[in-house]
């Protein structure tokens, strides 16, 4: 088993009361079909600050199209093996859209976008119980926030 952790970010964009999510591509080997949030994994930066958040505003944009505003708060972190066994620890964050047309950009990755209330995450039959507790979380901090 590989020693060491990938550390993947997601992002709950929140837009006037609506999350952007995702269906996961088919071709993702970690829980392909499901609904969740945007994001993607840490890479190699060398030294940079503020890599999460760096990590998080890049991935969003690439994977979906859309930015977000600077200003993120943190939600929750997991740790979890992934389908294929590789070890994962993972970042959530409560971030407010900022611009852009979400978009796929790679239809392996992404098979499907769409902005949802909570309500309609809770009962998506595609949501996984992770997927749910991030958006539930996410709503005690964006009514906290007022956003």
């Amino acid at each position: 088993m590989n020693p060491y952790w990938y550390v993947n970010v997601e992002g709950a964009i929140i837009k006037d009361r609506y999350y952007l999510m995702i269906v996961r591509g088919e071709q993702e080997t970690h829980a392909p079909g499901v609904l969740t949030l945007p994001g993607g994994t840490v890479e190699n930066a060398g030294n940079t600050n503020n890599i999460l958040e760096e990590t998080l505003s890049r991935e969003i944009a690439e994977e979906v199209g859309v930015e977000i505003h600077d200003e993120i708060e943190y939600i929750e972190s997991n740790a979890f093996i992934a389908d294929d066994g590789e070890p994962v620890v993972d970042i959530v964050f409560l971030c407010q859209y900022k611009g852009g047309t979400p978009r796929i950009s790679d239809p392996g990755e992404v098979a499907a976008i769409q902005w949802m209330t909570a309500q309609e995450v809770f009962e998506h039959p595609k949501a996984p119980e992770w997927t749910r507790r991030s958006i539930e979380r996410s709503e005690k901090k964006r009514i906290e926030k007022q956003w």
